[in-house]
């Protein structure tokens, strides 16, 4: 990214899109394949822990599975979110700060 470009989507978005719907995050970071991956794991291995688990085992046990995958990408879409903000603040405060101290930035 060059300092140039336009500022990513803020963090918080797609946390709470990914919240909302799972891989909505990671459709908002432009990833839909990403997301896509998601949705398939949490739904096999939802459906994996529901035919392995107790018959008297609620409902999060039954689906402990698809819940985990869930949140994994819940944490994954706000990480991917997070670093590419914070590599943008780097590239613009690069461009800013370099010209003044004498430092060049990594290329």
């Amino acid at each position: 990214m060059t300092s140039s470009s336009s500022a990513p989507v803020n963090p918080y978005l797609v946390l709470g899109a990914a919240i909302v719907l799972p891989a909505s995050g990671h459709v908002v970071l432009g990833v839909p394949v990403r997301g896509l991956q998601f949705l398939f794991f949490m739904v096999i291995l939802a459906w994996v822990t529901m035919k392995i688990a107790p018959p008297d085992a609620s409902f999060i046990g039954r689906h402990a599975g698809g819940i985990l995958i869930y949140a994994l990408s819940i944490l994954d879409a706000y990480k991917i979110a997070r670093i590419r903000t914070a590599q943008w603040l780097h590239n613009t405060r690069a461009g800013d700060d370099s010209k003044s101290s004498g430092i060049e930035p990594h290329t």
